[in-house]
């Protein structure tokens, strides 16, 4: 049989095949795919083939073959720094959620997220949310935001789960694709899903006033499919994002207005760093590449990204 894992819990899978019907699943033995040390072989949104098992009138399955990924998004493991963790496999486009405050989201993990997702061709749109909390000083920290990414080709767009202000563009952009809701912790990631589908009704938490940050409530992955024709997979709130086996002569591809540059500068070989006749280093002389984007692509190529972790996210 196959089917398409829509959550997992480390050592259960619970895969939906093509006709509805769903199966707890699990591997029998040790199961690794080649050329990626993940500590979870197997993740949402992956297409298995499984064999069922009946024991005491309990009917599970027992996957024994992942079929080839499109695409997957990765971070570095919290607890095994050289190995991965395969957040969604199979993803359309990601919408990662972004809060000026209350919690802040910065402009590094913003990066690096995108960095990520450009590796494994992956469209990101830039969810900016809860603007109708936002006073004048953070609309205008929004707006330059929004402008920086625009003018490098990302979409962005301006969200209200409480006002309902564009989640009709964002279901829009949503049907007939599999897409990621991704973001730090409390920056209402399920609100805005439950105002998409409200029949979801995924659990919310206040923002810890102690620590400005979301107390989360997604501890898995998980794919749910909606009314509009859409299938969505939520994710636990990311607090920071490590950039997983990276060379650095290819950081800066995975950079669009970089990669765009590149071919002025005198090296083809060119890291924007001290080579001379360097069109990233011009143009950011010229403040016609952004500053914060360059200080992330440092920040990147001198691996300065292990200060993160998540909340509750169970890698076993």
């Amino acid at each position: 049989m196959t089917g398409t894992v829509y959550k997992s819990t480390g050592s259960w899978y619970t895969v939906k095949t093509d006709l509805g019907a769903l199966y707890q699943c699990r591997i029998k033995g040790k199961f690794r795919i080649k050329g990626i040390k993940s500590t979870n072989p197997i993740a949402v949104g992956d297409v298995v083939d499984f064999e069922l098992e009946t024991h005491n009138d309990d009917t599970t399955g027992v996957i024994n073959f992942i079929h080839d990924r499109k695409n997957y998004i990765v971070r570095k493991s919290v607890n095994l720094s050289k190995q991965t963790h395969i957040i969604a496999s199979n993803v359309d486009q990601v919408f990662l959620l972004i809060t000026i405050n209350n919690p802040q989201t910065f402009t590094s993990f913003i990066d690096r997220f995108l960095v990520t997702a450009e590796a494994y061709s992956i469209t990101t749109i830039l969810v900016f949310n809860k603007v109708d909390s936002y006073d004048q000083e953070a609309m205008d920290e929004l707006k330059f935001l929004a402008h920086t990414y625009r003018k490098i080709g990302y979409e962005c767009i301006e969200v209200s789960a409480l006002t309902g202000q564009n989640v009709d563009k964002i279901k829009s952009l949503m049907t007939d694709k599999v897409s990621m809701f991704s973001g730090h912790s409390g920056v209402g990631k399920s609100t805005l899903i439950n105002t998409i589908e409200p029949e979801l009704d995924l659990k919310t938490k206040s923002i810890s006033v102690q620590h400005q940050q979301g107390q989360h409530t997604t501890t898995f992955a998980e794919m749910f499919d909606l009314s509009f024709g859409a299938k969505i997979i939520d994710t636990p709130g990311i607090k920071g994002f490590g950039v997983v086996d990276m060379d650095k002569e290819e950081v800066g591809d995975y950079f669009p207005e970089f990669f765009e540059l590149k071919q002025h500068c005198k090296f083809n070989n060119c890291l924007h760093l001290e080579e001379p006749k360097c069109a990233v280093k011009e143009a950011l002389d010229n403040n016609e590449v952004s500053f914060s984007r360059y200080r992330s692509y440092l920040q990147i190529l001198e691996g300065e990204d292990e200060h993160y972790r998540t909340d509750n996210y169970d890698e076993q």
